[in-house]
């Protein structure tokens, strides 16, 4: 054989290797447990196979409820499509298979893998879940993301709901919300004495302390007990999600607010479920709930600032607190932190890295957004 016949004869050998190897009924796996160099690089990766994987995800929200129901169907069918279909989140709204403030105890049993909701709803366990979602006078939406996302916040929540087998991430976040919607005029802080209104969280012990009687209602019960007379105030997210629940036509006074300036929502799960999740679904499920919960925050935005024209030519009444009122709340407020944080530790801890965080923030937007908004 002459040099010029070897040559193409071992390169045409070489691309049929090269081909023969691209074909998978030819190609066989390399164990890289034998490979230590290659295993090193590989070793967190556990690749799935085309195995399919259904999640079952409880709501806190009615069926295609605007930006928050929404917002999840979002983001599962992006769990969908970026796992190429491998990854099934099947959304369960409220009361279908859990009812709507039972998704919690449902998923720490394993139940069900995951839920959508807010940590506020869950105080009664420990009075630091609340904290997760905002506290009043306190984070805007953006300084709770940042506290979350790169502060201590995220570690803190993790830490304790690991105790109930759960793993939460950002779920999405309602920006700041309203003070409420009210039957009569509040004039001063005695009109606030004795009045039941539908408010969680921390913000409802504030109002407990100003002579709020508060109630802890689902938002499907919130209409029928204002228009009953059951309750005679209610305080829900903003003029998006307001408008669509009809407040306006039995309590059209309504009165911006600081019990909830920039609220997180949860998409919580199963740690253990989640443990069991191949390492690209488990990345998926993250990189896609960081997705949603900065469009949740924009939409939210977006939302009310349309909706707030429609509610005005509604004839709805739009009006501050009193100055009593907010002189009140925040001299509650301090009375509610100092008597949780006396009882448990949990709450003591986490409202201190809150206040350090949240203080810093404040040096920065006094000298920066505050007084860009107040020029503007």
């Amino acid at each position: 054989m002459n040099r010029r016949t070897f040559l193409v004869t071992a390169t045409s050998s070489g691309a049929a290797l090269a081909i023969g190897g691209c074909n998978e009924s030819n190609h066989q796996a390399i164990d890289y447990s034998k490979h230590p160099r290659k295993s090193n690089k590989l070793k967190h990766i556990n690749i799935n196979r085309n195995k399919k994987v259904i999640i079952k995800l409880a709501t806190s929200w009615p069926a295609h409820f605007p930006i928050m129901g929404s917002g999840v169907e979002k983001f599962a069918q992006r769990v969908k499509d970026i796992s190429g279909g491998s990854l099934e989140i099947k959304i369960y709204p409220k009361n279908v298979l859990i009812p709507a403030l039972a998704v919690f105890d449902a998923c720490s049993s394993g139940q069900i893998d995951a839920f959508h909701s807010g940590p506020y709803y869950w105080k009664g366990k420990n009075s630091s879940f609340s904290l997760y979602s905002g506290i009043p006078f306190g984070f805007t939406a953006e300084e709770i993301n940042s506290w979350m996302t790169f502060g201590n916040g995220l570690k803190l929540w993790r830490e304790q709901y690991k105790k109930y087998n759960l793993h939460p991430f950002l779920g999405g976040n309602t920006n700041i919300q309203m003070g409420g919607w009210f039957r009569k005029p509040i004039n001063s802080l005695a009109d606030m004495h004795g009045l039941k209104m539908r408010i969680p969280g921390l913000g409802g012990e504030v109002f407990s302390k100003i002579g709020v009687n508060p109630v802890l209602l689902p938002a499907g019960e919130i209409y029928t007990s204002l228009e009953r007379g059951v309750i005679d105030a209610t305080e829900w997210v903003g003029p998006a999600l307001d408008i669509k629940m009809g407040f306006y036509k039995i309590a059209p006074y309504y009165y911006s607010g600081w019990h909830e300036p920039g609220s997180i929502l949860e998409l919580t799960f199963n740690k253990h479920s989640f443990s069991k999740l191949a390492f690209e679904h488990q990345s998926i499920i993250e990189v896609c709930s960081s997705e949603m919960n900065a469009n949740m925050t924009s939409e939210f935005h977006h939302n009310n600032i349309y909706a707030l024209q429609k509610l005005k030519d509604l004839g709805v009444t739009l009006s501050n607190f009193p100055e009593d009122v907010n002189s009140a709340g925040k001299k509650a407020l301090i009375e509610v932190v100092d008597e949780l944080s006396s009882k448990n530790r949990d709450f003591a801890e986490v409202y201190a890295d809150i206040r350090d965080y949240l203080d810093l923030s404040k040096s920065w937007s006094n000298i920066s957004l505050k007084n860009f908004l107040n020029e503007r």
